[in-house]
């Protein structure tokens, strides 16, 4: 019998950072840079960048539900976020570097409500999450540089981590001290 994979769409910012948290991890199949919510068909890097798009930077996961329930993507999901910014992700500001989370069934946009509810309520933060949970549409992949970026470049995606102001907001937001 073959297992049954899912696919699971989030948008964290630019896409570099969003891949290595759920990459290699068990029961993860694939992580894949691309493009989501907007009107263009086949977009480039170039003309999403622009923002005027409606496309949001995304990263689509491949998952065995079995082995990492689509819960805990969520729980992975949070941290590696400004979930109260809605002008977009630490230093890439415009609509694409925004937070959404892309459901691909009802029970994942249960279970993102839900833990966008539990977060808000949490008081972990003292402005409103403005996540969005939108439902997922034409996922285009982004060009192969793209793709595993921290793998083909960790000396940049480190620098980008840093500059970026990602890891400093992770450590003083959701790391339990």
């Amino acid at each position: 019998m073959e297992k049954q994979l899912e696919l699971a769409t989030f948008a964290g910012g630019c896409f570099w950072c969003m891949v290595k948290p759920f990459d290699e991890m068990p029961g993860i199949h694939k992580v894949i840079s691309g493009y989501m919510g907007g009107t263009l068909e086949n977009p480039t890097y170039e003309q999403v960048k622009k923002g005027d798009t409606g496309h949001y930077e995304v990263v689509q996961i491949t998952f065995d539900p079995e082995r990492f329930p689509y819960q805990e993507l969520l729980d992975l999901y949070w941290p590696q976020t400004d979930p109260t910014d809605d002008g977009g992700q630490f230093f890439d500001r415009g609509p694409q570097y925004r937070t959404a989370i892309f459901y691909h069934n009802d029970k994942q946009k249960a279970l993102a409500e839900a833990s966008k509810k539990q977060l808000q309520e949490s008081g972990k933060f003292n402005k409103p999450i403005v996540t969005r949970i939108l439902p997922a549409g034409p996922f285009y992949v982004a060009e192969e540089e793209h793709q595993a970026f921290y793998k083909k470049h960790p000396d940049k995606y480190a620098q980008e981590r840093v500059e970026s102001g990602r890891d400093a907001f992770i450590k003083s937001h959701w790391i339990q001290k």
